[in-house]
């Protein structure tokens, strides 16, 4: 793999986007390029992209923040820190990407485009019908000069499209792919600047790429087919590109994509059921090295040591949950004392306030304290080992328990800020739609939730466990509940 010799030396960046529940897979790329600069005397840059202005959020962000500082990892320039080339969230940076699309558009390598949203969304059905993989078309390419100017004054909307060669491929040579040929009439001639003067994510990643002088590019295989067009505008802009890395894409025991919807995936999920980050780096680095059996327990230290960017394995990474619960096992007997161990109990407990929050709504409800771990205890549980005879009390019947747990699930993940209030609303608002009343709706998501149908406030305790356990429970409810309706 080529190390280029710049002025600035490695440079490599995380660079998330604040749309939702930190991903594990964010853990993994960053870890990547976090070993990759200690690997290399580098600098590793964190940088929010947050174009895609509709679902990225401050909590998001903040959470993004949070989790990677959990996981130990630490950067040389950051949204939070600063550093020479700032800002380092792409909404701050609007003012100086505009000279670029304007740039393209002056070279002939970019056109405006006035398809409107009904038009194209007819040209990919169109497209799908006839067995064609949607992309656009080119009505607008060759459009007079005349004809956009007179179009733009008459104050018609339109975007900046990037041209593509009409044949012939993009070679290039990937750090673990090795050389790739993708031809040139499999890619779209993408949207650059959007409507409002926000670039896209492919518009803003090179630019940014270029302004803040990164030198290699480590991210999921799942941008491998964008290559290209981030080529293509290092070429039309004049600029040297960066070494591209595509690491495999971390997946379940069964081969498919690691996603929420099959298995948790957000680090503030495992940071909740009590997985120390150590043992998580430790986890997630060994699909970086190679070791013989028995070398597993590694600390950052160990990792950055055995660290090998030149053997990477192309064959996908599992995401093991029993290796991880053994490792995470072997951290806190092998690797933690008393004292420490102590320490992280308690500071695990405080995490998000879910102790003193618990104790607060607890107050009122005990007779003596030895009621607690019955009453409150599920916030501190990892699993409730639900079953179904739990949601046999329920007045409702078994399919219309597994009706609200399905409506429930998908809704609740419209909430951008997940708090006491807008868990009660959104909850109120599914109760109208489904035209229930509101205690039908929340009675089987107290024993989703906690386990037991006399608990803690329901609004309150969602609020405290969070939105990724949250999840989890309600999914393994629902589970519950299909096989009461099964057994019927």
């Amino acid at each position: 793999m080529t190390v280029s010799g710049t002025a600035t030396g490695v440079r490599v960046r995380i660079a998330p986007s604040p749309t939702g529940e930190p991903h594990v897979g964010t853990a993994y790329i960053a870890l990547f390029n976090y070993l990759f600069a200690k690997k290399h005397g580098g600098e590793f840059i964190l940088r929010i992209e947050d174009t895609d202005a509709t679902r990225s959020t401050p909590e998001f962000e903040t959470k993004v923040l949070d989790a990677l500082k959990w996981c130990g990892l630490e950067w040389k320039e950051g949204p939070d820190i600063g550093g020479p080339y700032g800002p380092y969230r792409q909404s701050d940076r609007k003012p100086m990407y505009q000279p670029y699309g304007q740039e393209l558009l002056d070279k002939g390598h970019a056109f405006r485009c006035f398809c409107t949203p009904a038009r194209l969304e007819q040209m990919r059905e169109t497209q799908r019908a006839a067995g064609k993989p949607p992309k656009y078309d080119g009505l607008c390419l060759n459009l007079a000069a005349e004809e956009v100017t007179s179009r733009m004054a008459a104050g018609e909307t339109t975007v900046i499209r990037m041209k593509i060669p009409g044949e012939g491929s993009c070679d290039f040579t990937d750090g673990v792919y090795g050389d790739v040929s993708i031809p040139w009439d499999s890619v779209d001639m993408q949207v650059l600047v959007k409507a409002d003067g926000m670039p896209t994510y492919h518009m803003a990643n090179v630019i940014d790429d270029h302004l803040m002088k990164i030198t290699h590019v480590a991210r999921g295989e799942e941008w491998l087919a964008s290559v290209p067009k981030h080529i293509l505008l290092y070429r039309y802009f004049g600029w040297e590109q960066p070494v591209f890395m595509h690491l495999s894409l971390m997946r379940n025991a069964d081969k498919s994509k690691l996603s929420k919807r099959k298995n948790p995936t957000s680090i503030s999920y495992y940071s909740a059921l009590g997985y120390i980050p150590e043992a998580l780096m430790n986890f997630l680095g060994l699909f970086f090295i190679q070791i013989a059996e028995g070398e597993e327990l590694l600390t950052m230290e160990d990792l950055s040591q055995k660290f090998d960017p030149e053997n990477l394995s192309k064959a996908g990474a599992i995401f093991d949950i029993q290796k991880l619960d053994w490792l995470n096992g072997r951290w806190i007997r092998e690797k933690l004392s008393e004292e420490e161990f102590q320490a992280r109990v308690l500071t695990w407990a405080m995490e998000n306030d879910r102790l003193k929050e618990g104790l607060r709504l607890s107050q009122t409800r005990i007779s003596k304290l030895g009621d607690l771990p019955d009453l409150a205890g599920f916030l501190l549980k990892s699993d409730l080992g639900l079953q179904p005879s739990d949601f046999a009390k329920i007045k409702s019947p078994p399919e219309e328990i597994l009706e609200i747990l399905n409506t429930v699930q998908p809704d609740l993940e419209k909430i951008l800020e997940w708090n006491v209030e807008t868990i009660e609303a959104e909850l109120r608002a599914i109760a109208d739609r489904m035209g229930k009343k509101l205690k039908v709706v929340v009675s089987p998501l107290f024993v989703a939730v906690s386990g037991s149908s006399r608990s803690l406030p329901l609004f309150d305790s969602m609020a405290i466990l969070g939105r990724s356990v949250v999840r989890q429970r309600l999914k393994l409810a629902s589970q519950a509940v299909a096989a009461l309706v099964g057994s019927k």
